[in-house]
């Protein structure tokens, strides 16, 4: 009988086990006796780092949901300075990452306001940041061999030295190396973020940096703002790392110091809705910079989604409107009159007469929100950074926004406030029936050497006209100087102050955004404008909306509304809800907001009112306005202004209106700087009434799916 298990198979496997015994046995005793000191070393340099997690900002929407700013996922480089140092020569190391990085057409930080070739020269455009870094730079007691006040050179030639950046390499590559390490250094001086190689990497740069495993490179992933809109520059805003000012603010609210911030607009409004809460976890990594574990300490918390007042669609036809109004109309005019001028010999070459800027407000009566608010010029916000110095040269400042900032005299549009304070206010004997006769010239202080004129009394020199006995809603159709001269008198100025501020002139408007206050003529505050006493003349200039009185286009807009409305004044916020990060809860839901009220009987109203209406309507008087409106939708109501720049400088042109007349709904207001008069702009505000009307024709998908913001 054959035996199952042979003896020497048995040996075999007793052979093979023991010779898998001895090779287990010398690794192990080569791990642990011969190398053992090597290992125990490298498992002492596994380091466990704690690193903020940046939380994604809350994105910022319209009305209707439509997405205007949101966050694009992108990698950023860190440099790792230890391992950066520990190079034989970080400088080489240095210049080939930069020309790697500028290879693929990337951009790199560097922070040295210092020109890249010779003559190396201060740059002319250093901002307040760079000049601030450099100062801190330059007090480190470590720079006490440099000069007080030292020239770009000397600073280079410091670093040249300071650095070990040897005279192998040329005056370029040392000014390309002096920057980084300058970069890297500075942030050891000022309490700023951490130095960022480059933000918002390419991926080819990132595929190449990882696939040549350059030394001290680490790729981080980030976020940036990206934008679903080219419009609405001057109300979103942008954001950037934090100043030292900034940092010290943000630091109380547990920011990192390399968090980026709202720098303007809606971006810097409602910091607090968008910015969210930053994670941390732990990083496990080995000596070569793997990440072994990554352990989350505390979840990010993502930003509250900011819903605005704007209506996007609406806008964009506003700032197409606007931007086509003056470029290819209003400019193109001028340049024709001009050319006339010229070619008749009586065009005066120190007249004042190019448009240099314009706004445009659209605003809804019955709540006060802002719909669209436009300035001209603009600008592309997704590029301000880059660009930010060239748009502060660029002629007619379009980073200013005229519509809240820029401050204007309001001419005749300011005739129906001070038609409702005398029809109001018990202080003159004036109702709906009082009729006053325009005489051409307001003769009562002739004798002191003052006279002003109607408008009309040289419209048609050498023959003089005059208005004849109108009543206040007359006197609002012919924009009758003499009517508003008699009534501004007996008013007085402080009586007509106290209205403007109801309708919400020269005061707040509630928008959350930065605005001027702008100002109402006043005696108070007379000297802040002209070196002079305050006379009876300004009294009565005041009243056709001269004198000193200035406001924003957006208080002209709530004005308009506060009229419309029979004199009810909402505040002008422009934020419409707040939603959390999933949009799952409603943190903030507006409510019409009532600022103030002019309390004044129906008729009073009714008789402003039909006087608005007629501006526009009233073929036998403004025939020319009543052809712009004639094939209009809807009806409307408005009036025109003429605001007076001074000798040799061409008018302001100012105009307001609101639609339906019967129904108010909407209101518009365009300013044009040097216009020449309201009635010019008027084709504009009908414009933009029109492409209202159309958008509120139809609905679109977004709509539909946001119906509770509407």
């Amino acid at each position: 009988m054959n035996k199952i298990i042979k003896p020497g198979r048995v040996a075999a496997m007793a052979i093979f086990f023991a010779l898998i015994m001895v090779i287990y046995l010398a690794f192990l005793y080569n791990l642990q006796i011969v190398e053992g000191e090597k290992y125990y070393n490298q498992s002492k340099e596994i380091t466990n780092t704690r690193r903020t997690i940046t939380a994604a900002r809350g994105n910022i929407l319209d009305r209707y949901g439509r997405v205007l700013v949101s966050n694009k996922e992108c990698y950023n480089l860190r440099i790792d300075t230890t391992k950066l140092f520990a190079n034989d020569d970080p400088n080489a190391v240095i210049l080939e990452l930069v020309r790697m990085v500028e290879s693929y057409g990337d951009k790199y930080t560097d922070d040295l306001p210092i020109t890249m070739t010779p003559p190396f020269e201060f740059k002319p455009d250093m901002t307040d940041i760079q000049r601030t870094m450099l100062e801190a730079y330059l007090a480190d007691p470590g720079r006490s061999s440099l000069p007080e006040n030292p020239s770009a050179v000397e600073i280079l030639s410091f670093m040249r030295t300071r650095y070990g950046i040897d005279n192998s390499y040329s005056a370029e590559e040392m000014r390309i190396i002096a920057g980084v390490r300058y970069s890297i250094n500075v942030r050891f001086a000022i309490n700023t973020a951490d130095y960022m190689f480059v933000e918002d990497a390419s991926m080819p740069l990132i595929a190449s940096i990882m696939e040549n495993k350059l030394p001290g490179i680490e790729i981080e992933r980030a976020y940036v703002r990206e934008y679903g809109t080219e419009y609405a520059a001057h109300l979103l805003g942008y954001t950037g790392l934090m100043t030292q000012e900034e940092y010290e603010r943000y630091s109380l609210l547990n920011y990192a110091t390399n968090a980026y911030v709202g720098k303007d607009g809606v971006e810097y409004a409602f910091e607090e809705y968008l910015h969210g809460q930053d994670g941390e976890v732990i990083e496990t990594r080995n000596p070569s910079g793997t990440v072994l574990s990554t352990v989350y300490v505390k979840e990010p918390v993502p930003g509250n989604h900011v819903y605005l007042t704007i209506d996007i669609a609406l806008q964009e036809q506003v700032e197409r409107i606007l931007a086509n109004g003056v470029e290819n109309v209003l400019i193109k005019d001028r340049r024709q009159a001009r050319a006339e001028g010229i070619a008749r010999g009586d065009y005066d070459p120190d007249m004042k007469d190019e448009i240099t800027g314009a706004a445009a407000v659209v605003v809804d009566v019955r709540t006060g929100e802002p719909l669209a608010i436009a300035s001209w010029p603009t600008y592309d916000v997704s590029s301000i950074i880059e660009n930010y110095s060239v748009l502060m040269e660029t002629p007619n400042a379009p980073l200013f926004n005229r519509a809240l900032m820029g401050a204007y005299a309001p001419g005749s549009t300011f005739k129906p406030c001070v038609a409702m304070a005398a029809l109001t206010d018990t202080s003159i004997e004036f109702n709906t029936e009082t009729r006053i006769k325009c005489e051409g010239v307001f003769t009562k202080y002739a004798a002191e050497g003052y006279a002003p004129e109607c408008w009309i009394w040289n419209a048609m020199a050498p023959e003089h006209y005059t208005h004849g006995n109108d009543n206040v809603t007359e006197a609002i159709r012919d924009s009758c100087n003499f009517f508003f001269y008699s009534v501004g008198h007996d008013l007085g100025v402080t009586v007509m102050g106290k209205y403007a501020n109801l309708f919400g002139l020269g005061v707040p408007t509630g928008i959350e955004l930065v605005e001027t206050v702008g100002n109402m003529s006043s005696e108070a505050t007379h000297r802040y404008f002209v070196d002079d006493d305050w006379h009876i003349g300004d009294t009565m200039q005041a009243a056709i909306g001269q004198s000193d009185s200035i406001f924003s286009p957006l208080q002209l807009a709530e004005y308009c509304a506060t009229v419309a409305n029979s004199g009810t004044r909402y505040s002008a916020s422009i934020l419409k809800a707040v939603r959390n990060y999933d949009y799952s809860e409603k943190i903030y839901e507006r409510e019409p907001v009532v600022l103030s009220r002019v309390e004044s009987p129906e008729y009073n109203w009714a008789a402003v009112h039909q006087g608005m209406y007629l501006v526009l309507h009233d073929w036998a008087y403004n025939s020319p306005n009543a052809e712009v409106w004639e094939s209009c939708a809807w009806k409307v109501a408005g009036k025109t202004g003429t605001a007076q720049k001074g000798e040799k400088i061409t008018n302001d042109g100012i105009f307001m209106c609101y639609a339906p007349f019967d129904d108010p709904e909407v209101a518009i207001v365009i300013v044009v700087e040097r216009g020449g008069s309201g009635a010019n702009t008027q084709f504009m505000a009908r414009q933009i009434m029109d492409a209202y009307i159309n958008i509120k024709s139809y609905k679109d998908t977004s709509e539909e799916e946001m119906t509770l913001l509407r």
